[in-house]
């Protein structure tokens, strides 16, 4: 599991501007600061891959430069993961990409999350390595329903999976449920849960923040 926030780096104030509530009413701020954290992380992600040599002729001679083997398949999960993806993809700019709608039901009887899922555009991630961004990650129920989602696709060969936030809790329901090889990528883990499964301290909801309140 890698951590940003344990070490120092300007991608720290950029965290800090997105949980300050005094800069959350600019919009435009917001989902900047969301992908320059997805370009942070995508970079960083970007080191655990596979490289060989490749040649590039200059205006003065050839060389040999390493690249990645096989360019990654980036999935955003819709809605509020959109400018995170698009950090993501500003590094990745030669990637496949997959798109998935799995929300959270607002409210349930018994406090349990729920997880609505409505919807997948993905290609082939047969023996893949896919990037799952989603810019919280609360319960972990969402990314599990995601992954079981996409396995209608093939069997990734790993999963990376980015996040901006991680509460304790969710990282403890991958550990427990996900099957597949996979790695975490997080700005920051947090406290824990509230008793209505958001993330603190957090940020609020960042589909909101991003896009303005939905019906």
């Amino acid at each position: 599991m890698f951590v940003l926030s344990q070490q120092n780096s300007i991608a720290n104030h950029f965290l800090a501007d997105l949980r300050d509530i005094n800069q959350q009413t600019d919009r435009l701020r917001f989902r900047t600061n969301l992908e320059r954290l997805g370009q942070v992380l995508a970079y960083e992600i970007s080191k655990s891959m596979d490289y060989e040599g490749s040649s590039v002729t200059t205006p003065l001679a050839d060389t040999t430069v390493n690249k990645i083997i096989d360019q990654p398949i980036i999935i955003s999960v819709m809605r509020a993961a959109m400018p995170f993806y698009q950090g993501v993809l500003s590094y990745f700019d030669q990637a496949n990409s997959g798109f998935i709608g799995a929300y959270r039901k607002e409210e349930s009887n018994n406090n349990e999350v729920e997880i609505e899922f409505n919807y997948l555009a993905a290609p082939s991630i047969e023996n893949k390595e896919i990037i799952l961004v989603d810019p919280m990650l609360a319960t972990g129920k969402s990314l599990i329903t995601s992954i079981e989602q996409l396995h209608k696709n093939g069997t990734p060969k790993k999963v990376h999976i980015a996040a901006v936030i991680a509460a304790p809790e969710g990282i403890k329901h991958l550990e427990e449920n996900l099957k597949l090889p996979y790695q975490l990528w997080l700005g920051a883990v947090d406290e824990k849960l509230n008793e209505k499964a958001y993330i603190v301290p957090g940020l609020g909801d960042a589909g909101d923040l991003c896009f303005g309140p939905k019906l």
